[in-house]
């Protein structure tokens, strides 16, 4: 397997893999990197659909990327997903997936055409004070030293970052700023969270830096991810055969481990309650979805919370890779990132308008049409002064093909669930869905005296608690997370947000699709490259761009400076007077 960019192989088709008409494939899990993982090996890798076998311990597939409404209980939405224009592997994929909305559109393409006719962006990306603008105004209103912060953390090497916290690096110079609420909310870290992570996030992104404070650099899907993503994935998989069973949990994948020679031999299933087993072979590859940042999620409904359960489940995600992992210390260490979900959990809402009363709280804050099939908040709104650290968003309506035409289905979420809420005087793991409404209704500014009655009657509310949907945000080291495929590795790979891949960063559709993708392109010999990430770190342009960015604006001879400072700027810029590094600083502002 071999990295590539540029159009030269991105449009080419690969030769058939020698042997793969005599191979099979059993995948694990039907979350995004597994059902890549299988159209790959059906488009490229050009295995018979009836050779591939996925095992999913749900009913339905999809994993975190779920959307579905449940009988007796309403539209449920765990989470939400945004993408970005350089999501290499995604696209490659879904050029190839036809839409299941348009006869001869393919979802890349609808997904092109909506977003450049809609582009999104915020109009209000933070309140205060109960639904006033918090007037962040687009800036980040961080000082210099706590830009010289990020600076430092963007220039510390990966080995310096290892099991190293947020706050190892960054002081309320940073933590105070409206970059650090703009970053914290929009992609889920926490103060405690790794460093690592955050260096990573920063390199990945650098050219949206601009874009964070009002969400333009964002894209969405027509509806909610599990429609507009996960069932055109599985009617395409359908349409060449592809085996899937559901109901059907994989508790263990046994290892026969040699001297540079690791070999896949057993799968361990449980189906309808008893175990089954099935053998492999060196032609039978094994494509594994080590732990799940959705494992022990549960749902509440109007009148229950949902329940808080932190306790590993015998059979789940996590301890499958912990029976995994302690066959071979190149499997990765599960327990460094699933041994507190108290740092790792946050809970979520899926809240449904049932009449018109709640939506004018809605339009004044997003100052849109909620109905007009247009972005809407385009992205989160962050409640600046709430103690549950409460987000919340409306995509384009309607978010299911199912919704009721004068209904909205929208999202919300909380980064504290144990602190007690600044209306609903519980904290947000206690509350049932009609109270993280009302919560959610008091910072929207509806009148008090409306709030319970609103809550009841105008809208139903899910609370999703999700434990461990961070965790892969824990402080770590290298070899915490197996690589795709592990030195020595026969017939198996490793899939999803806690395999190892270069320079991409976790938490995004991207990150699951790409060990997809490089999963089948080294267990099948693909001769076709896999799409680089982004180079933009490596493009002095964003670089330059970011910087000046982060600062407001500002130039850096704008920066405090010592007299001896200031007097090797002035030297400096005389040196570079009339040539195209001048012209070049001149160009982003940096002078």
């Amino acid at each position: 397997m071999y990295y590539s960019s540029g159009n030269y192989e991105a449009f080419a088709r690969p030769q058939k893999p020698e042997g793969v008409d005599h191979k099979s494939a059993y995948i694990v899990g039907t979350g995004l990197g597994a059902l890549t993982a299988a159209c790959y090996l059906v488009r490229d890798g050009q295995m018979k659909g009836e050779h591939i076998h996925i095992f999913e311990k749900d009913p339905i597939p999809g994993g975190a990327c779920d959307g579905f409404e449940y009988a007796g209980l309403g539209y449920v939405m765990r989470g939400g997903r945004e993408m970005d224009n350089h999501f290499e592997v995604m696209w490659d994929l879904f050029r190839s997936i036809p839409s299941i909305e348009t006869e001869g559109v393919s979802v890349l393409d609808e997904y092109y055409w909506l977003n450049k006719k809609d582009p999104n962006y915020s109009l209000c990306r933070a309140t205060i004070n109960r639904g006033e603008d918090a007037h962040t105004d687009g800036k980040f209103n961080i000082s210099d030293k706590g830009a010289m912060e990020i600076m430092h953390l963007f220039f510390t090497p990966d080995e310096k970052l290892y099991d190293k916290k947020i706050t190892d690096f960054f002081d309320d110079e940073v933590l105070e700023s409206n970059f650090w609420l703009y970053w914290r909310t929009m992609f889920a870290f926490e103060n405690w969270h790794s460093a690592l992570e955050m260096k990573l996030y920063i390199k990945r992104y650098i050219h949206h830096i601009g874009g964070l404070p009002d969400f333009k650099a964002l894209r969405f899907t027509k509806y909610n991810q599990y429609e507009s993503m996960i069932l055109p994935m599985i009617k395409y998989l359908e349409g060449f055969n592809v085996q899937f069973h559901f109901n059907t949990k994989v508790v263990n994948v046994e290892f026969d481990i040699k001297p540079g020679k690791k070999l896949a031999k057993k799968i361990e299933l449980l189906v309808d309650g008893k175990t089954e087993y099935v053998g492999l072979t060196e032609n039978d590859l094994v494509f594994i979805t080590n732990g799940g940042c959705v494992e022990n999620s549960s749902l509440g409904s109007q009148n229950e919370p949902a329940i808080f359960n932190p306790e590993i489940k015998p059979g789940g995600g996590w301890d499958m890779w912990r029976k995994i992992a302690a066959q071979d210390p190149s499997f990765g260490n599960p327990d460094k990132f699933c041994y507190d979900a108290e740092k790792s959990n946050w809970m979520s809402a899926t809240v449904t308008t049932l009449d018109q009363k709640i939506v004018p709280y809605i339009k004044k804050i997003c100052k849109r049409d909620p109905f007009s099939g247009k972005v809407v908040t385009g992205g989160i709104v962050t409640v600046k002064d709430s103690n549950w650290l409460l987000s919340w968003t409306f995509n384009r309506q309607p978010q299911f093909r199912t919704q009721p035409k004068d209904q909205l289905v929208g999202w919300i979420y909380g980064l504290f669930s144990d602190k007690p809420g600044n209306y609903v005087k519980k904290t947000m793991r206690e509350c049932t869905g009609k109270e993280i409404c009302m919560e959610w209704l008091y910072h929207l500014g509806v009148p008090e005296a409306e709030i319970e009655e609103l809550a009841t009657n105008s809208a139903n509310t899910i609370p999703c608690m999700m434990p461990y949907i961070t965790t892969f945000f824990m402080p770590r080291a290298a070899g915490d997370r197996p690589n795709v495929v592990p030195e020595g590795s026969v017939n198996f790979a490793f899939l999803g947000q806690f395999a190892e891949t270069p320079r991409d960063t976790i938490f995004t559709t991207e990150y699951s699709m790409r060990t997809g993708m490089e999963a089948v392109y080294t267990l099948l010999n693909v001769d076709r490259g896999v799409p680089e990430v982004w180079g933009s770190t490596f493009d002095v342009r964003d670089l330059l761009n970011a910087t000046v960015k982060l600062r407001d604006g500002k130039a850096a001879t704008d920066m405090e400076l010592s007299l001896v400072q200031k007097i090797a700027v002035k030297e400096g810029l005389k040196k570079i007077a009339g040539t195209d590094i001048e012209k070049l600083l001149k160009k982003y502002n940096v002078i």
